[in-house]
This record gives C-alpha cells, structure tokens and sequence, in this order.
C-alpha cells in the first residue's frame, strides 16, 4: 500500500513538537541525534549504501552514515533512518539508499517522512518570494537559498517543492540542468554542502560511558582504548599514552 501523505505530514509535525522543534525552522541534525542520544557513526561506504539503523529491546539506538556522500545527501539519510528509529513499528536492519527510487511503501514512508521534516512547507513558504509562489516559477537564486537553509541537496529541494505543489515539473527539470556547485558560486555560497564530509565523526555518549568505566575501574586501560579505537579511526599511540586527559 502507497504511503498516506497527510499520515506522514502529522508524524513529522507529531515528531517535531516531542522534540522541541518548530513546525517550519530548519534542524541542526547532529544537536538533534545527540539530543537524542542516537549513536551515530560516519564511516566511507559504497555509493549504493547510504546508511542503516538499528534499534534493541532496551531502547539503545544506533545509526552508520555513507562519509563518502555530500553533507546534503548525509542529512537526508539521517532523517530517513531516524522515520525507522522513532516512526516505524517494527524496524528490521537493512542496508538504505533513501531516494533510490525503491517501490518498498515502508522506504517510500521514509523518503516521505526526511522530505517533510528536513524541508517544512509552512518554512518553504516563507522563504519564497510571494510573487514566485504565485507563478510557482522558483528563481535559481531562491532555491540557492533554500537548499542552504534547510542544508538538503539540490535534487531532495527540487522534489520537495514538487510534491507540495510550490513548482512545476518542468521547471524541476530546467533548475535540475543547473550545475550545482557552479551556480552556487555564482551568487556567493559555500559549497561545502555539496562535498564529503565527517569522515570518522562519532555523535553519542559511547565514549562518556567508555570513560566511566574506566573511570570506576571496571574495565582496564587497555579495554578502554580497544573500545574508543571501535568508534573513533583517528585515535592515535599518543592519545593512548594521554589517558588522564
């Protein structure tokens, strides 16, 4: 069964407001997985593998991240698993590739769902020039600005103002021929939103919880370390030898 829109517009409005969140402000996705206390891990992956999720009987959740992907691309398969983390009634770990196109109507609901929730349509609308809301022909420059705002890729923005109504599909089309980073320079924005990142990145209190232990002399140093090197690639022999840090 195709997913229920208006269903997936009130669990993001459901989700937002137990969570603090606004119904149109953009989210600061890592303050929000550490709010939440989601174990998060950015790691490269294959291209066709944007992340998973898993989620046990005692509540503890944890989610991988493709680093190799751009930061607009990681968000948006941050939102899509956090619909199978706190959404979906019984998640099962797969390997996702949100927007793939996939004919699954529970990864449909979730494409649905990080659409909705990276992207407001009550925060879209403000943001867009009341005459370009009228011809629903969004200038280049008005989606620069969204795409930054709300931190997604071009094409999730393109899809997003589709699928509310806010633009045609072919001007979908035309701005899709844009190049993206180019354009972006063009009118003076960073595109770093475009590009890799947060390679090795650990959100969580893994590492806390860690540091506890040893602390309270359960585990040794040695463990300790052994279980800091599982989340963090970069932790180096000086560090090891810096423990009372």
């Amino acid at each position: 069964m195709a997913p229920n829109k208006f269903i997936i517009e009130r669990q993001v409005a459901e989700f937002r407001a137990d969570n603090g969140l606004s119904a149109s402000e953009a989210i600061n996705l890592k303050s929000l997985l550490l709010k939440l206390n989601v174990l998060t891990i950015f790691r490269p992956l294959s291209d066709n593998f944007s992340g998973m999720c898993l989620k046990d009987g005692s509540g503890h959740r944890f989610m991988l991240v493709n680093s190799s992907h751009s930061r607009g691309r990681q968000h948006f398969t941050i939102a899509h698993e956090l619909y199978h983390l706190y959404i979906e009634s019984k998640p099962t770990p797969h390997k996702c590739n949100p927007c793939s196109g996939s004919k699954d109507p529970v990864e449909q609901s979730a494409d649905m769902f990080a659409s909705s929730l990276l992207m407001p349509e009550t925060g879209l609308c403000q943001l867009i020039p009341e005459n370009e809301l009228k011809t629903k022909k969004i200038s280049l420059a008005t989606v620069l600005k969204l795409e930054h705002y709300f931190s997604v890729s071009r094409s999730a923005l393109l899809y997003r103002l589709l699928n509310v109504g806010l633009l045609t599909n072919a001007a979908r089309l035309a701005l899709a021929d844009e190049p993206v980073k180019h354009s972006a320079l063009c009118f003076g924005y960073d595109t770093a939103l475009y590009d890799p990142a947060n390679e090795g990145l650990v959100i969580g209190d893994f590492g806390e919880k860690a540091r506890s232990l040893f602390e309270q002399e359960k585990i040794s140093e040695g463990h300790y370390w052994e279980l800091l090197r599982k989340i963090n690639t970069h932790a180096t022999e000086e560090d090891e030898n810096n423990t009372g840090c």
